[in-house]
């Protein structure tokens, strides 16, 4: 009979670990991935940026916060103890990433403005180094380049394109919005269940975006045209829903979930992701075949994410020092 040893029932539980972190990461990026090609009929057919991230962050706020606050099994002093972690989660990584991001694309075309918002792995990469000591190996950062590269060419950035500097620093405030939300999703020590983390920050990101609709800083403007997806028309609230619930609720939930188990310097590597699924959206949705070019940059996005997961293996090492 085999009798499995602690160090062996220890390296059970953390490949488990990684492939469930990864099959929600994977799940996280892919429905986030979504929102481009369900939005962009909306968007032609009278509905403003604003109005659709509201109506998404909105109807995602409604179906997560029961999950919330069965999660929380009645632990609310949990809540009053991260009162200020979830004000600035939902605050910072929910409505003033999506509200730095809309504001960017009103001075800059979309591509650039996505790639400048990705490189907030970078950003999780350095303050994991300044903060915690985690100084990144030299695979991460090649893991890092090689997923630069890809995304680069998913976006398909290499006509050019006219930068404004006020669209350059507000994707880079949406930068700092994406790092933020690795980096609070990451957070296992304060007690906070994933579920009502993600519960608290889309409550908070829905009234923050209302207040900046209603003050007149993010347009809203709304319509009943139906719309049509890979030439099958449907209803104004069917792509309103989906984005609520699947780019939004199961996008928050899973990301988070993913995050807690992979890291947020892995994590948000494997975010970049994304971009690839965005591309595969749009071909599905909106038939816009994705170009030889773009497919070679989602293999090369895979490949660097591949690299960054090898190169943890160091940083686990570096980090924990010799054994004595």
């Amino acid at each position: 009979m085999t009798v499995m040893t602690h160090d062996d029932r220890a390296a059970v539980a953390s490949g488990s670990r990684l492939a469930s972190g990864l099959g929600f990461a994977v799940l996280s990026a892919a429905s986030f991935g979504a929102s481009g090609a369900l939005a962009s009929p909306l968007l032609h057919h009278g509905w403003s940026a604003g109005a659709i991230v509201l109506a998404r962050v909105g109807l995602a706020a409604l179906v997560v916060l029961p999950f919330g606050v069965l999660a929380l099994h009645g632990r609310w002093d949990a809540v009053r103890r991260n009162a200020r972690v979830i004000l600035g989660y939902g605050a910072i990584a929910v409505a003033g990433a999506q509200f730095c991001y809309f504001s960017a694309v009103q001075h800059m075309p979309v591509g650039p403005a996505l790639l400048i918002e990705y490189t907030a792995p970078a950003a999780v990469v350095v303050w994991m180094w300044l903060r915690h000591g985690q100084r990144p190996g030299a695979l991460t950062l090649l893991g890092a380049g090689i997923a630069a590269v890809g995304l680069v060419l998913v976006l398909d950035l290499l006509s050019g394109a006219d930068l404004s500097v006020v669209g350059v620093l507000w994707a880079l405030a949406a930068m700092v919005g994406a790092a933020t939300y690795f980096i609070v999703s990451a957070d296992e020590d304060s007690g906070l269940p994933p579920m009502a983390l993600a519960a608290g920050g889309l409550v908070v990101g829905t009234v923050l975006l209302a207040v900046l609709g209603a003050v007149g800083l993010l347009p809203m403007r709304a319509s009943t045209a139906s719309v049509a997806y890979a030439g099958r028309v449907v209803d104004w609230w069917v792509p309103l829903l989906l984005l609520g619930v699947v780019t939004a609720a199961l996008a928050y939930t899973s990301g988070i979930a993913g995050i807690r188990r992979l890291g947020s310097r892995l994590a948000s590597f494997v975010a970049l992701l994304e971009g690839v699924a965005g591309v595969l959206f749009a071909w599905l949705l909106l038939d816009q075949l994705p170009l030889p070019v773009q497919l070679l940059g989602g293999a090369l996005v895979l490949g660097g994410v591949v690299v960054v997961k090898l190169g943890e293996r160091d940083t686990a090492v570096v980090t924990a020092g010799p054994a004595v």
